[in-house]
């Protein structure tokens, strides 16, 4: 909702200069080369200020309201205002009179206060000049951009570091003492880059462009700049819209014109959202950081009592509770207005009207294929008449006759050495092995203990057993690895599928476990057996499976192919015939298949099968996330364009018998996509609701597997250890010691996310 708290008129050309505006005043150019000062509460004028005799071309107030300080620009004289003391000069009939701190340094385009307003950085063609705010003393001057220059920050946490962007579609890290550049950044756009904002809480950058696209840096003490999210207004736009085209036929860009930080009680989580509110040619947008989501637009064309169909630049004056004040200067028309933008009625999506939880809310429904049962075929070996099974031998065990032996060379020896009246006592194999609470405070893995070479295909999957004690490993050789979780020792081999293995999953019990391939079979073993119990190849099957896990507490099995997700009961029986061996009498029969709405193919599943849970989220080809309620057989939400990429992981907090926590926890999954990081999802809102764009991308790894006991995003199992595959068929096992942390500042401990792909 916006709200106009007054209305002035400019000079023509004044408005789509550099507006300044504080908690208290607002300056607006008249006449060319004088200014007017109005009070914000009531909008009347205090004070008209002369001594440029050039055209003002940019304005800004100081930091703080004791003293509230102006300064303004023109290309002759670049002078400081105290406010107060000139309305009292003009009490006393005086002439109000400010301090010229800079002369003749041309068109100045942006001007900037630091944080103790003592200096002040002046942006003239492609050259940035600090300047002393109290005297006429050029402090340093900074020159090598290949552009004019369009604004320029002082660092907030240390005033000795200015942030500059230029036309050249750059932006540059100086330090102020030594008029040296600590950092340079690559080409960002095909555009301008317009606007920075610097955050003191976290030490980001963040500067927008001309075509609407925000790019956020870290700024660390080497002040090496890591890229940390990238966003597009336009894309947000029509992701908040779900796919649907925007109301207004005309394309407006979405030009960058100012940013400002804005954080507020985010009733979702409780917690402090942090928030960025940036001002464009249409509108307000208010994105939150953290999650890189669009929360909340407010389109000047919503309100056309204001008289501002288009906005040439921004200042902002005051942020309230659920509200924040910008000064605006309109691009069509010599008026300037001062807005009141009420964030509280539009920071809630549409997608929020109905609440989704991974818990059942109610028992299945009749007609539920979740009640589906196997009709068991009786047993007719109990019939009067009927020919028993029965070994070839009528006898326990058949002795070898020895013919096949070698020689026996030495008959009898006679033992002496036996000690008498000393008993000897069993080692107990699983000493150490205990489940215990998972340690809060204990770092993420960082140091690799372990390094295998399997093959020279990629490792396409793992998964561990929910004890800890054991992994699986799909691969591209088109087999399957058992590893205790320590990956000593010789690894089971289990072989017998002709293409990849894309997907494996234990049971719940851990008795069973399966592997799908790209041949689209699908095979059900027996832990401690070679051959498998289930062999299912659907020849109905058009497309590979992409992945497959036991579901319903080990009642189903899930199966995606294509762009459909197949639920099969199945029943496994090991006992064989001993003369028709071949036969096999485990039985798998296909219950439900569901399709997507769209008919885009399904990249990941994620269900859980710790409890019951009528949730099943897939994520498609065509970057959406469908959420299908198996009680009711359809697709209960989606979400368009999650990842600017094809989504090929997702996974969901499925408990873990090593750590307790919040069953409010259980509704975040986590999703991620090539080159556009991880993003943690909330189920019951269906928003992000955090996004880390760090190393995961960069390392390349084919898939990672996390313990039931960890409480990382991708690592921890008892030993606090992350295990990862890659493309060249290697095993990595990664372990933590006291003290070690991740090098990227933005990962934070969470709870337990089992088994998550990437």
């Amino acid at each position: 909702m916006i709200t106009e708290k007054f209305r002035v008129t400019c000079d023509e050309r004044g408005s789509r200069q550099q507006v300044a505006c504080c908690a208290t005043h607002c300056g607006v150019p008249v006449s060319g080369n004088d200014l007017l000062v109005y009070t914000v509460a009531d909008g009347k004028q205090t004070l008209l200020l002369k001594g440029h005799h050039g055209e003002i071309n940019a304005m800004t107030f100081g930091h703080g309201v004791k003293p509230v300080l102006l300064c303004s620009a023109s290309a002759d004289y670049i002078i400081v205002w105290d406010v107060a003391h000139c309305e009292q000069r003009v009490k006393e009939g005086k002439v109000a009179a400010g301090a010229v701190i800079g002369t003749l340094l041309g068109h100045v385009a942006h001007l900037s206060f630091s944080i103790s307003n003592e200096r002040v950085a002046a942006c003239s063609g492609s050259a940035a000049y600090i300047l002393n705010s109290k005297r006429q003393e050029e402090i340093s001057t900074m020159s090598g951009h290949l552009g004019p220059l369009t604004a320029a920050e002082f660092c907030p946490w240390n005033e000795d570091i200015l942030v500059t962007t230029s036309e050249d579609r750059t932006f540059r890290v100086w330090d102020i003492t030594t008029n040296t550049v600590l950092y340079q950044s690559f080409v960002l756009s095909a555009t301008p880059l317009l606007s920075v904002l610097m955050l003191a809480q976290n030490r980001h950058v963040i500067t927008g462009s001309a075509e609407g696209q925000v790019w956020c840096f870290s700024l660390d003490d080497d002040f090496k700049c890591q890229l940390v999210t990238k966003m597009d207004l336009q894309q947000m736009e029509k992701r908040r819209l779900g796919g649907q085209p925007s109301v207004n036929n005309m394309e407006i860009s979405k030009t960058v014109l100012r940013m400002a930080s804005y954080r507020s009680l985010d009733h979702s989580n409780n917690e402090q959202a942090n928030w960025i509110c940036i001002g464009s040619a249409d509108g307000l947008y208010v994105v939150d950081l953290a999650t890189s989501d669009l929360r909340t637009v407010i389109y000047f064309r919503d309100y056309p009592t204001l008289g501002i169909p288009l906005a040439a630049s921004w200042c902002v004056s005051y942020m309230g509770n659920n509200s924040i004040t910008f000064f605006v200067s309109s691009l069509l028309s010599a008026s300037m207005v001062l807005l009141e933008f009420s964030l509280s009625d539009n920071s809630r999506t549409s997608t929020e009207d109905e609440i989704f939880s991974v818990f059942a809310s109610s028992t299945p429904l009749r007609e539920s294929p979740l009640n589906a049962e196997l009709k068991r075929k009786p047993n007719h070996s109990s019939k009067k008449g009927d020919i028993k099974e029965q070994p070839l031998v009528f006898h326990s065990k058949v002795k070898s006759s020895g013919y096949s032996a070698s020689p026996r060379k030495a008959m009898f020896s006679i033992k002496t050495n036996v000690l008498k009246g000393r008993t000897f006592t069993k080692p107990n194999k699983n000493v150490g092995f205990v489940i215990k609470e998972y340690p809060k405070d204990a770092a993420a893995p960082s140091v690799q203990h372990v390094n295998l070479e399997l093959c020279t295909k990629p490792v396409c999957c793992l998964q561990y057993s929910s004890d800890g004690k054991q992994t699986l490993c799909g691969l591209g050789d088109n087999s399957v690895f058992l590893y205790k979780s320590s990956l000593s020792g010789n690894p089971s081999v289990f072989i017998g599928h002709n293409k990849p293995v894309n997907s494996v999953s234990w049971s719940l019990n851990r008795q069973y476990w399966l592997s799908a391939s790209e041949d689209q079979s699908l095979r059900i073993w027996t832990n401690g057996s070679t051959e498998p119990a289930i062999i299912m190849s659907d020849s109905s099957l058009s497309k590979p499976m992409k992945c497959a896990q036991f579901y319903y507490l080990d009642k189903f099995v899930l199966l995606a192919s294509g762009s459909s997700l197949y639920m099969y009961l199945y029943n496994v029986d090991v006992t064989r015939d001993d003369i028709k061996r071949y036969q096999q009498r485990s039985v798998i029969k296909l219950t439900k298949k569901i399709s997507t709405t769209s008919g885009t193919d399904i990249t990941g599943l994620s269900a859980v099968n710790d409890f019951l849970s009528y949730a099943v989220l897939v994520c498609g080809a065509d970057r959406s996330i469908q959420i299908f309620d198996m009680n009711k057989c359809k697709v209960a939400a989606e979400l368009h364009d999650a990842h600017s990429r094809a989504i090929h992981c997702i996974t969901q907090n499925k408990g873990s018998m090593f750590t307790t926590q919040a069953s409010e926890s259980y509704n975040l999954f986590l999703t991620g996509a090539v080159t556009d990081g991880v993003k943690i999802w909330d189920l019951r809102t269906l928003r992000c609701v955090r996004r880390y764009d760090n190393h995961v991308n960069r390392c390349h790894p084919c898939a990672s597997a996390i313990s039931p006991c960890g409480q990382f995003i991708a690592c921890g199992s008892e030993d606090n250890c992350l295990l990862t595959g890659t493309l060249d068929g290697k095993l990595r096992l990664y372990q933590s010691t006291t003290g070690d942390h991740l090098s990227d500042p933005t990962c934070e401990t969470l709870p337990s996310f089992q088994g998550m792909t990437l």
